[in-house]
C-alpha cells in the first residue's frame, strides 16, 4: 500500500514506541545511554582535549606539583647540587624540568600509569625521557610479576627489562583494586560525569542550532478515523528514526501530512534543568580530581568558607600527596644509581601552605623543651 506520508529520510533501526486502538503515536528519542571509552586515548580525547573542566583540573593539579621544588639528601645529609637534582631541571633536550613534570602527573592523571625510561652512558645516568601510556603494555612472567615492558610506535618495538641491569624502566601507577600491574585513572571514575558534562553541551548546542524547540510526539487522529496500516507505521518509524533522533537532529521542525499531528511533550530546558545536570556533573569531575569545584569557578559548592581555605585544602590534600608519592618512587629508583638517597618535596616554598608552614613554625619555636637542633629537625631541616 502507498504511504500518504512524505518524509525525506529512510533509516535501518526502529525507535521506541507506543500504539494505541485508536490512534497512533511514536516517540522520538534514543533508547540506552551511550558511554565514551575508558582508556589513555579516549580519556584524553573526551576529557582534557574536549571538557574544559577536565583540562583546567588536570593542568592545575600538574603545574602546581610541578611548580614545587625538590631537596635532595644523601642520608641525613641535605646535598644541594645533587646530580639527581640538576638531572630533573633538565632532564633531556627536548623537555625543561617543569615541562617533563607536568606531562609525567598530566600521564598519571588521564592513565594512572606513567612510564620513565632512563639513559645511561658508562654508568653515568643521563637523560631521562617520559613513555606515552598508551604505547606501552605489560608483558608478564609465570607469576604474573611483570618482567618487560613492550614500547610500541606504529609497527616498531621495544621491549625494555622490567628488572636487572643498572637501572631499569620506572613504572608509577595510581592504585587499581583490579589489576596487579597497572593504575587506575580518576577520570575513569568520572567517567560518567565527563559524558554527562558532554552530552549536556552538545544537546543545548544542537536545540540552539535548531531553534531551541523541546521534543514531543507524533499523534496520528485522522478524522475518519481508523490506523495506519502496519507499512505505514514500520515506514513512519524509519523515517522518524533517521531524520529527527540524536542530539544533532534536536529540535528539527516536522513536515506532517493528512492526520498528523505533532504533540510537545518535551520539558522546557528550565524544567529539564540542563545547567544544574551540567554544574553538577561538572563537580563531580572535579572531586574524582580533588579539586575544589570554587577554585574551578564552578557554582554550587560551599565545602569551604572562601578561596584561600580551598586552596590550602587543594594543595593538602591533591598536590602533596601526589609529590610525596611521587619522590619516594623515584628516590627508591634511583637509589640503584645513588646511595642512601632520599629525595623529598620543599613544602616551604609552596605558598599555598605558608599559613600552616607559619603556624608550625610559630608552634616549634614556642616549644621551650626542644634544643635547637630537635626544633630544626622537627620542621623538616
Amino acid at each position: 500500500m502507498k504511504s500518504f506520508l512524505h518524509l525525506p529520510w529512510r533509516a535501518a533501526k526502529p525507535v521506541a514506541e507506543a500504539k494505541a486502538v485508536s490512534g497512533l503515536a511514536i516517540l522520538a528519542g534514543e533508547g540506552a545511554a551511550q558511554w565514551s571509552g575508558r582508556s589513555y586515548a579516549a580519556l584524553s580525547r573526551t576529557g582534557f582535549m574536549t571538557n574544559p573542566v577536565v583540562y583546567r583540573a588536570v593542568r592545575m593539579i600538574a603545574e602546581a606539583a610541578a611548580a614545587v621544588p625538590w631537596l635532595a639528601y644523601e642520608g641525613e645529609r641535605e646535598v644541594v647540587d645533587h646530580p639527581a637534582l640538576i638531572l630533573l631541571k633538565g632532564p633531556n633536550p627536548r623537555m625543561g624540568g617543569a615541562d617533563f613534570l607536568e606531562a609525567l602527573y598530566g600521564q598519571l592523571l588521564l592513565s594512572g600509569n606513567a612510564y620513565v625510561e632512563p639513559l645511561l652512558l658508562a654508568g653515568a645516568l643521563r637523560e631521562l625521557h617520559l613513555l606515552r601510556p598508551d604505547r606501552v603494555s605489560v608483558v608478564e612472567g609465570p607469576d604474573g610479576w611483570p618482567v618487560a615492558y613492550d614500547y610500541r610506535v606504529g609497527s616498531r618495538l621495544r621491549r625494555l627489562p622490567a628488572q636487572g641491569g643498572e637501572l631499569s624502566l620506572l613504572h608509577l601507577e595510581l592504585f587499581h583494586p583490579l589489576d596487579d600491574n597497572g593504575g587506575f585513572s580518576p577520570l575513569g571514575a568520572a567517567g560518567a560525569a565527563l559524558d554527562l558534562h558532554n552530552a549536556a553541551a552538545k544537546w543545548n548546542k544542537a536545540l540552539l542550532d535548531n531553534s531551541a524547540r523541546p521534543s514531543g510526539a507524533l499523534v496520528y487522529q485522522p478524522k475518519e478515523g481508523g490506523n495506519l496500516s502496519p507499512d505505514q507505521y514500520e515506514r513512519l518509524r524509519d523515517e522518524l528514526e533517521a531524520g529527527y533522533s540524536g542530539a544533532v537532529n534536536a529540535g528539527r521542525p516536522l513536515l506532517l501530512e493528512g492526520g498528523l499531528d505533532w504533540k510537545a511533550m518535551g520539558l522546557s530546558p528550565k524544567d529539564m534543568d540542563f545547567i544544574e545536570a551540567k554544574n553538577g556533573a561538572a563537580r563531580d569531575i572535579a572531586l574524582a580530581f580533588g579539586v575544589p569545584p570554587m577554585l574551578l569557578g564552578l557554582p554550587g559548592d560551599n565545602t569551604y568558607s572562601n578561596y584561600q581555605e580551598a586552596n590550602r585544602a587543594f594543595y593538602r590534600l591533591t598536590v602533596v600527596p601526589l609529590i610525596t608519592r611521587t619522590a619516594a618512587s623515584l628516590s627508591t629508583w634511583l637509589s640503584a644509581i645513588y646511595p642512601a638517597f632520599d629525595l623529598k618535596p620543599d613544602l616551604d616554598q609552596v605558598p599555598g601552605l605558608a599559613a600552616e608552614r607559619d603556624a608550625l613554625w610559630t608552634r616549634i619555636g614556642n616549644a621551650s623543651f626542644l634544643s635547637d637542633d630537635e626544633k630544626r629537625q622537627a620542621v623538616g631541616y
